[in-house]
């Protein structure tokens, strides 16, 4: 079992890319972690949302395996408290054969395909964020589960 974040596109900013590889490598001594960035999808101009979240969508399920849980990070998305969201992973941890999967949709969000695979909707905020942030608002949140669930002493209530 593997916790593994999945994202379309690479991240153009190198300060962004600095502070997810350290919270990464703070999340690998803690537990088995994967960061896998797909390649954007090249599509023309003209054409569409919805052609670009099926195209997405492909390259997404062709990632996950029978026995991976699978969440996507939506804005409609149930919205968890650290403490909450370190208990999901926990709980996660213990009864999935498979991989667990968070998710990052790319700039329409997911295909129909994906949302139907999907095991559950995550919410990070009501709010919009650029998918560099979440990036690493997630990389940190995943760390302070970890730390949460070993009792050490990052997470303040």
């Amino acid at each position: 079992m593997k916790l593994v974040l999945l994202a379309i596109g690479k991240t153009s900013n190198g300060d962004v890319a600095d502070i997810i590889a350290r919270y990464v490598g703070k999340i690998v001594r803690m537990a088995p972690f994967e960061m896998r960035i797909l390649p954007d999808v090249k599509i023309t101009r003209s054409a569409g949302e919805q052609q670009q979240k099926s195209l997405e969508g492909a390259r997404f399920m062709s990632q996950f395996q029978p026995g991976d849980w699978v969440i996507l990070l939506d804005e409609r998305g149930k919205q968890l408290t650290s403490r909450q969201f370190a208990a999901m992973i926990d709980s996660r941890m213990s009864n999935v054969r498979g991989n667990i999967y968070f998710v990052i949709g790319g700039p329409y969000g997911f295909s129909p395909e994906v949302y139907e695979r999907a095991d559950q909707l995550l919410s990070l905020s009501a709010m919009t964020f650029p998918h560099d942030l979440i990036r690493i608002f997630f990389t940190e949140q995943i760390y302070r589960a970890l730390t949460i669930l070993n009792n050490h002493p990052y997470h303040h209530d």
